[in-house]
C-alpha cells in the first residue's frame, strides 16, 4: 500500500477505436491494480474515472464510490466508445469537471493533491498544450503514460515537470500490467516524512513526491510552512470576558483586575469584599475599594489618625447653629447642609436650589496611575458633591462624565441619564483606569464628542451655557495647549480643579477668563471640600451676585478687620457695663432714703 496521506486521483483513459477489446482489458487491470494499491475513502484517497474518444463520459466522479469493490465493479462495466483520440477535450473535461468540489474534490486549501493519470496509445486530434498547461496551473499534477503507438511530443506537452518522473512510454499493451507496479512506486513515491530531514516542528504529511507541515489544534502554520505559532483565541474579541482574556494554545480563559474574583460563569468580574475576611479593625464601618479597604465613621463622629477608631464631634447639639435643614458636624466644627436639589446659601446656613438649572455639564476625571484607587475613590465623592448642587433633569441641567489616563473614555454622556440619583449610582460604578496623564487627548475627545449634540448637548442656538470641568494630579504628559484654546473658542467654559502635583501654568492654560474664577488648587485629595464651594459660587448666578469676595481668615485685611469688630464688641459691652453700675448706686441711694424715713416716723 502506498504510505502517503490521501490523494485525488482521476483516471483519464484513451478508449478510441484504436484501442482493440483486449487492449482496452488490459487498461481495465492497470487501473485496478493502482487502485488496489491505494488505501480509499471519504478521508483518504478519492478515485474517478473518466473515458474519452471523440467525446468525454463521465464513468465515475470522486464522490461516487469509496470502497475498492465498488469501483473494481463500475471499472469492469465500461463500455468502450471507440471512436476519435480527443484528448484535449478529455483534459478540459477534468479540470473543468472532474476535480471540482461539486464532483468531489477537496478544497485546494486543504492541500490534497489532485493528480490526472492520462493513458492513450496515439497522437491526439486536437491541442493539448495550452490546455494542459491551465490544468496544471490549476494545481492538478498530471502523469502522462503512452502506449505502443503514443507520440512522445503529445506526452512531453501534457506532463508535468520533471518530465523524467511523470512521462511513461510502455512498449505494447501487454507490458501495461507490469509497467503498473512500477508506477505504483512512482506515484507513491518516497515517505519524505519518515526517510528524510523535513523540519516540521508539529506533524508531516507525505504526498506523492513531496510532503506538507501540519500544526496541532490550537496552532496555525506560520508563514516560514514549518514552524507553528499559537492561535490567539482572544483576537477576534468574542471572549466575553469582563476584564481581561488570556490566550492558551487556541483557547482562552478569562481573568479579573487586581482586587476582583472571577464569578461561576467565568466571564464576569466582581469585587473582593475585604471587609468580610474580618481584620480591618475598624470601629464603625469597613467600605471595601478595589485592592483594599478604608474605616468610615458613623454620623457624628469623626475618624482619627490612625484611619480606623472614631471620635464624637457632634458640635450641632452644642451650639446655636442656626441651619435650615441639617446641621453636620466636622472636626472641631460643624456645616450645614441642604437636602438633595437645593444649595446652600451665601450665609451658610439657609438652602435654594441651584440657579443655572439649564446647564450641560461634562467632568473630566484624570484616571491616572498616580492618583491611586483610594484618592479616585475621593475623586468620585467630589465628582457627587457637585451633581448635588444641579437640578438635574432632560430639560434643565445635563452632566456627562469622562476619564482618561493614556487613554479616553466617556464614562456617560450628557444623554445618558436624567436624575442626580441615576448619576450618582453611575459615577461610584466607574472603574479606575490607571496609567498615563494625555490631559490634551482628554480635551480634544471632550470637545469633538462630549459637547455633540449626538451625545446629548443641546444646540448652541438654544444658549444653553456648556461648562466643562477638568480634574487632574499632574504634569499632562501631552500638549494641552492647543485643545484648551479650542474648548474656549467653541463657547465651552472651562474650569480647572488640581490637587496634589497639578501644575499651576496648565490649570491656568486650561481655564476660561477671568482666570482667578476659574481655576482651583487643594493641595491633597482628603481636603477638596472648599474647591466644591466655589465651583458653586461660580456656576449658580445667585451665589455670584454682589461680588461675593472669598477671603483667608490669615490675610491681614481680615484680621484688622477681625480687630475691629471685637473691639467695638468689647466697648458696646462697657458701656453697658457702666449703665448697670449707674443704675445700682441710684438704687442703693434710694433704699438708703426709704429706711431714713421710715425711722423718723417711728
Amino acid at each position: 500500500k502506498c504510505r502517503t496521506g490521501p490523494l485525488d486521483i482521476v483516471f483519464v483513459i484513451d478508449s478510441s477505436r484504436s484501442v482493440r477489446p483486449f487492449e482496452f482489458e488490459t487498461m481495465r487491470r492497470f487501473m485496478m491494480d493502482i487502485i488496489g494499491s491505494l488505501d480509499v475513502g471519504p478521508n483518504a484517497t478519492r478515485v474517478g474515472v473518466i473515458q474519452y474518444s471523440s467525446q468525454v463520459q463521465n464513468i465515475f466522479s470522486l464522490k461516487t464510490f469509496f470502497t475498492r469493490a465498488d469501483m473494481e465493479k463500475a471499472i469492469n462495466s465500461i463500455v468502450p466508445l471507440a471512436q476519435g483520440t480527443m484528448t484535449g477535450l478529455a483534459i478540459q473535461y477534468a479540470m473543468n469537471v472532474a476535480f471540482t468540489t461539486q464532483e468531489g474534490a477537496r478544497p485546494l486549501l486543504k492541500k490534497i493533491p489532485r493528480i490526472a493519470i492520462i493513458v492513450t496509445d496515439g497522437r491526439p486530434q486536437d491541442r493539448v498544450t495550452e490546455v494542459a498547461t491551465q490544468a496544471r496551473n490549476a494545481g492538478i499534477e498530471i502523469y502522462a503514460v503512452g502506449i505502443q503507438r503514443a507520440d512522445m511530443n503529445s506526452l512531453r506537452a501534457m506532463a508535468s515537470p520533471p518530465l523524467e518522473e511523470h512521462v511513461f512510454l510502455v512498449e505494447s499493451f501487454e507490458l501495461i500490467q507490469q509497467f503498473g507496479k512500477q508506477f505504483q512506486d512512482k506515484l507513491c513515491g518516497v515517505d519524505i516524512c519518515v526517510e528524510q530531514e523535513h523540519g516540521c516542528q508539529h506533524s508531516c504529511v507525505s504526498t506523492p513526491s513531496s510532503f506538507y507541515c501540519e500544526c496541532n489544534p490550537g496552532y496555525r502554520l506560520n508563514m516560514d510552512g514549518k514552524t507553528c505559532s499559537p492561535i490567539d483565541a482572544c483576537a477576534d474579541g468574542r471572549h466575553g470576558c469582563q476584564h481581561q482574556c488570556v490566550s492558551a494554545r487556541g483557547s482562552y480563559s478569562c481573568r479579573c483586575r487586581p482586587g476582583y474574583y472571577l464569578n461561576q460563569d467565568k466571564r464576569t468580574c466582581s469585587m473582593i469584599d475585604y471587609c468580610s475576611f474580618g481584620n480591618h479593625s475598624c470601629q464603625h464601618e469597613c467600605v471595601s475599594i478595589p485592592n483594599g479597604h478604608y474605616c468610615r465613621c458613623r454620623s457624628g463622629f469623626t475618624l482619627q489618625p490612625d484611619s480606623r477608631s472614631c471620635r464624637a464631634t457632634d458640635l450641632c447639639n452644642g451650639v446655636d447653629h442656626g441651619c435650615e435643614f441639617k446641621c453636620v458636624s466636622t472636626e472641631g466644627s460643624y456645616r450645614c447642609v441642604c437636602p438633595e436639589g437645593q444649595q446652600l446659601q451665601a450665609d451658610g446656613k439657609a438652602c435654594n436650589k441651584c440657579g443655572a438649572s439649564h446647564v450641560d455639564l461634562v467632568m473630566v476625571i484624570d484616571g491616572s496611575k498616580s492618583v491611586r484607587p483610594q484618592n479616585f475613590e475621593l475623586v468620585k465623592q467630589f465628582v457627587n458633591r457637585i451633581v448635588d448642587l444641579l437640578e438635574v433633569s432632560p430639560h434643565g441641567t445635563r452632566v456627562g462624565l469622562v476619564q482618561y489616563s493614556s487613554r479616553v473614555r466617556t464614562e456617560f454622556p450628557l444623554n445618558k441619564y436624567h436624575s442626580a440619583d441615576e448619576i450618582k449610582k453611575a459615577v461610584m460604578e466607574v472603574e479606575y483606569m490607571e496609567k498615563g496623564t494625555m490631559t490634551g487627548l482628554a480635551l480634544k475627545h471632550m470637545v469633538e464628542h462630549s459637547f455633540s449634540e449626538l451625545e446629548g448637548a443641546r444646540p448652541l442656538s438654544h444658549n444653553i451655557p456648556r461648562i466643562g470641568l477638568v480634574f487632574t494630579d499632574g504634569r499632562s504628559q501631552d500638549d494641552i495647549s492647543e485643545w484648551a484654546r479650542r474648548a474656549k473658542e467653541s463657547g465651552i467654559v472651562m474650569f480647572a480643579v488640581g490637587v496634589g502635583k497639578a501644575v499651576e501654568e496648565e490649570l491656568r492654560a486650561i481655564a476660561s477668563e477671568p482666570v482667578e474664577q476659574h481655576f482651583s488648587y487643594s493641595a491633597d485629595f482628603t481636603t477638596m471640600t472648599h474647591l466644591v464651594e466655589n465651583f458653586k459660587l461660580n456656576i449658580c448666578p445667585e451665589e455670584g451676585k454682589g461680588e461675593l469676595e472669598i477671603r483667608s481668615p490669615c490675610e491681614c485685611e481680615a484680621l484688622v478687620q477681625f480687630q475691629t469688630n471685637t473691639v467695638a464688641i468689647l466697648q458696646s459691652l462697657t458701656e453697658k457695663n457702666i449703665l448697670w453700675a449707674c443704675s445700682l448706686a441710684q438704687m442703693t441711694a434710694r433704699l438708703e432714703d426709704l429706711e431714713k424715713q421710715i425711722a423718723n416716723k417711728k
